[in-house]
């Protein structure tokens, strides 16, 4: 069932309570438990914060709270799956869901009152009626006893019995056929119910999608109730611009939720001076550009290393590299300051930088090099853009070694938020710029040795070599991405922006493990049918796969059986 009204049906429920908050593996959900740790410690709620990867931690996570906790939410997971049919918990256990991957599980849906779901129903998500997928299992229990009755009753009467002597009253026989005429239409329809229920539910699950993000919904959560910050904004800034930099939102979709924030930056602000509160914190409405951490980073860099300006200009060419060459010459942008950290070129060349991209983004195919985004300024010299935090906290996320657990990453990645911790971001910032460095060089390795091939419905990569970078989920899906569009900047096949991409990477040599992940073609939107589609090809090829990802477009594959996976996937999307 749905809630509207959050903080009556939500946060005073848990006032005085226990709550245990399960958290998934990215960044929007990490945002979104940060806001509400500010909430809990308000009003001094005991939880308990527990990051979990995919279903195997979800089971585990629970079954080692569930003797004292009778309330979990459930930030970023949960909401796909039959949460009840799953963990299989007590009947007096609630469950709060918030979270933006869609579609919802219809069980989650309607549920009567043990499973909650933060916010209205959208309409827009085609969610089928009830009682278009549900049917009283009554009717066909009395359907079956019926049926007894009439078989018994024919035997009594030896057969059924001619009419009674009179001639007036009507003949058993006749009834038993109407009552048997009667249960045939029920079974029909009942029949012709069933196939629309399949048609529904096909149509409603088949693709899989985001919805507004879970850090947004928190904060206005804390809005409604007076407790809501600039850094409490900030955090949902990150979340939402998380959601526009990794491609789970369409950029209409992006530009709504863009203008919202505005309003709360601007109330925030003017609050804040209304009060007559000096503050060093300070949000910033301004564009931002596509190239990743160029605040922080050379120009040069960052330029190349950014998938936006690396397709376009075709950086890994030699003929790219001219081209960008030529840009910086445009813009009277000396190589020599290009080369230097951004802070440290000259204060005209900075000042100018903005304008003088933008002037040239058309001339060199770079129409959508902005975008509408937030900058955060607190002290002197400190100054981050909203997507310098999501490429930061990614890249401490995904930095999972032998010596360093998820759960330490996760803690290290939320702790980056906190303005008293800037060593953290700055450590992020500097990891993440050899992570991009990495998946350049990789795709740039891919597209000179032709590693990328074509399966008709769908492009593959299958990396031979363990990587460490893409042994995580978000590391693989980023290598796809940048990879595809690399792809089809020089692929001559006009058919290439319309297939998708599946990439494999080894994650345990040793074991024979791999991770594959897949990306929508360049011409769609985010929704994809790789969950489905994957457990589909894994059923006829018999292939061992593990689909415990809350990232539906990533399963893990066992190395040996790529091959006939990958075969059993082109049949089924041919």
């Amino acid at each position: 069932m749905f809630i509207a009204d959050l903080r009556k049906d939500f946060y005073q429920q848990l006032i005085g309570k226990r709550i245990l908050v399960l958290v998934n593996y990215d960044l929007d959900a990490i945002c979104a438990s940060k806001i509400l740790q500010a909430l809990f410690r308000c009003d001094n709620v005991i939880y308990s914060i527990v990051p979990i990867m995919g279903l195997a931690a979800m089971r585990r996570a629970y079954s080692e709270h569930r003797g004292d906790i009778r309330y979990v939410l459930l930030v970023n997971c949960g909401g796909c799956i039959d949460i009840v049919d799953v963990l299989q918990p007590d009947q007096d256990v609630v469950f709060f869901i918030c979270d933006s991957h869609r579609p919802y599980d219809v069980c989650n849906v309607y549920s009567d009152g043990q499973v909650r779901i933060l916010g209205e129903m959208n309409r827009n998500e085609n969610i089928p009626a009830f009682e278009d997928i549900f049917q009283d299992s009554d009717n066909e229990s009395g359907d079956e006893d019926e049926e007894d009755d009439d078989d018994a009753g024919y035997n009594e009467d030896g057969g059924g019995s001619d009419s009674d002597g009179g001639g007036g009253a009507p003949k058993p026989a006749n009834n038993r056929i109407q009552r048997i005429e009667q249960r045939l239409l029920r079974r029909r329809e009942r029949k012709a119910w069933q196939e629309r229920r399949l048609t529904l539910m096909f149509e409603y699950a088949q693709y899989a999608y985001y919805g507004s993000s879970s850090a947004l919904s928190i904060f206005e959560l804390a809005w409604r109730m007076s407790k809501d910050s600039l850094d409490l904004l900030w955090w949902a800034i990150v979340g939402v611009t998380e959601q526009k930099l990794l491609g789970k939102v369409e950029s209409a979709s992006y530009t709504l939720l863009i203008e919202k924030l505005q309003s709360h930056v601007s109330r925030l602000t003017n609050k804040a001076s209304d009060q007559a509160i000096q503050t060093s914190v300070k949000i910033v409405f301004e564009s931002d550009l596509q190239l990743a951490l160029f605040r922080h980073w050379s120009v040069l860099d960052s330029l190349r290393y950014s998938y936006y300006p690396a397709c376009r200009l075709k950086l890994w060419t030699h003929k790219g590299d001219k081209q960008m060459n030529e840009l910086l010459v445009d813009m009277g942008l000396p190589l020599v300051q290009a080369k230097q950290t951004f802070n440290a070129m000259d204060l005209v060349l900075r000042r100018e930088f903005y304008e003088k991209i933008e002037k040239f983004a058309e001339k060199y195919n770079m129409p959508d090099v902005t975008y509408a985004s937030f900058v955060l300024q607190y002290g002197y010299r400190n100054k981050y853009s909203a997507a310098d935090y999501v490429y930061s906290m990614l890249a401490i996320l995904e930095s999972v070694r032998q010596d360093r657990l998820p759960e330490a990453c996760f803690l290290q990645s939320m702790d980056a938020l906190s303005r008293g911790k800037k060593a953290i971001l700055d450590e992020g910032i500097d990891l993440c710029k050899t992570l991009l460095t990495t998946i350049f060089k990789q795709v740039q390795t891919c597209l000179e040795m032709h590693q990328i091939r074509s399966a008709g419905p769908f492009l593959y990569l299958v990396l031979q070599e363990e990587v460490s970078f893409f042994s995580c989920p978000y590391g693989l899906l980023l290598l796809a991405r940048f990879l595809l569009r690399a792809h089809v900047a020089v692929s001559r096949n006009r058919r290439a922006q319309e297939l998708p991409l599946i990439a494999v990477a080894p994650i345990d040599l040793a074991r024979g493990i791999s991770l594959l992940a897949g990306v929508p073609p360049v011409c769609e939107d985010s929704r994809h049918f790789f969950a489905k589609a994957f457990e589909e090809a894994g059923n006829r090829s018999g292939a061992v796969i593990s689909q415990d990802f809350f990232e539906t477009a990533v399963i893990q594959i066992k190395q040996s059986d790529c091959t006939k996976f990958l075969d059993a996937l082109t049949v089924m999307l041919s």
